[in-house]
C-alpha cells in the first residue's frame, strides 16, 4: 500500500507504479465512488454520444455471438456484387 497526500485544491498524486500497471495516464478519466471505508477510484474511457450504442449490452452480446460464428468458419462468401450480396441476405432471412 501506498499513501498520497490531498493538495489544498484537493488533488492527489497516483503513484507511478500504480498509473503503470493501469495503464493511466495524464488527462484519464476515473469515477469516484464513496464506500463505507473510503473512496474507491475506477479507471473510465468516455465515448461520444455517437458511438454509445455499440456499447450496450445488447450490441455487445450480438458482437460475441459474431465473433464466435467468424472463429467458427460461419461466414459467407465475398460477393463481387451488391446485388449479389442482397440477395444472398434476403435468402437468409
Amino acid at each position: 500500500m501506498q499513501i498520497t497526500r490531498i493538495s489544498p485544491k484537493r488533488q492527489i498524486t497516483i503513484p507511478k507504479e500504480v498509473c503503470d500497471k493501469l495503464l493511466l495516464r495524464a488527462g484519464d478519466f476515473l469515477e469516484v465512488d464513496v464506500v463505507d471505508e473510503g473512496i474507491m477510484l475506477f479507471p473510465k474511457k468516455l465515448i461520444s454520444r455517437s458511438q454509445e450504442w455499440f456499447w450496450t449490452k445488447e450490441w455487445q452480446e450480438k458482437e460475441k455471438e459474431a465473433d464466435q460464428a467468424i472463429a467458427k468458419g460461419e461466414v459467407s462468401r465475398a460477393f463481387e456484387k451488391a446485388d449479389d450480396l442482397i440477395k444472398h441476405l434476403r435468402k437468409h432471412k
